[in-house]
């Protein structure tokens, strides 16, 4: 995953089930490409092969269990990502959060089948243990934020710089991005003026009248 880059988690919107996934994934292809940016699309577990191989983007899994495989039922394992198409995943989001025992085992695990890791963290203290474990990407996203209208940048810039800062004292093989009410263009300069080598965002796009219009605001202060 190259940097800068603008991470999109479809989450589990409607706005994005089936051939409307395959769509929006398809939009995000033809910006990348046209304006010669990096996006990386997270879709819904059950799209991610099908998506993977429609588009030529890194397509990263919402969540991987830190489970091997065998009998398992239910779970998703690196290694059905992995065999699925996908180039990396989200690891411990807001939304489904992991014991650091856990988290250290599925970024290794990842690690060892070439899946790139981006660990989502809530606060400095727990991105610091996380650094630990050498994720290729920690993603710091305040809770109390996401999904809402005001970006972490505006509210919280110094959670941001802050944890940049610690990341790279600890780990600065680790890159760092943020996320929580990211929505336009604005909000990405913001986020890498103070440090960050990207954004992780969802709804700002997902549910957008016009998702297009929405990528086109964002990339163009990164290009």
């Amino acid at each position: 995953m190259k940097t800068p880059a603008i991470v999109l988690n479809f989450k589990a919107y409607t706005q994005v089930v089936g051939e409307k996934g395959i769509k929006l994934a398809k939009i995000c292809e033809n910006i990348a490409k046209e304006n010669r940016v990096e996006i990386v699309v997270a879709p819904q577990m059950v799209d991610l092969g099908v998506i993977a191989k429609s588009v030529e983007l890194p397509v990263f899994s919402q969540h991987v269990d830190p489970v091997e495989p065998g009998s398992r039922t239910g779970h998703t394992t690196p290694e059905s990502v992995k065999g699925a198409g996908g180039a990396g995943t989200l690891i411990n989001h807001s939304e489904m959060r992991m014991r650091i025992a856990d988290i250290d085992f599925a970024v290794e695990k990842c690690r060892q089948l070439g899946l790139e890791t981006i660990v989502c963290t809530n606060n400095l203290n727990v991105s610091k243990a996380c650094a630990l474990v050498n994720p290729d990407f920690i993603a710091v996203e305040p809770p109390e934020l996401i999904g809402g209208d005001v970006s972490v940048t505006t509210a919280n810039p110094e959670i941001v710089r802050n944890t940049v800062n610690a990341i790279k004292d600890i780990n600065p093989n680790v890159k760092v991005l943020c996320g929580a009410g990211v929505k336009n263009g604005k909000d990405v300069a913001k986020a890498l003026e103070l440090g960050a080598e990207g954004v992780l965002l969802a709804s700002g796009v997902v549910k957008a009248k016009n998702p297009k219009d929405v990528l086109m605001d964002l990339i163009s202060r990164i290009k």
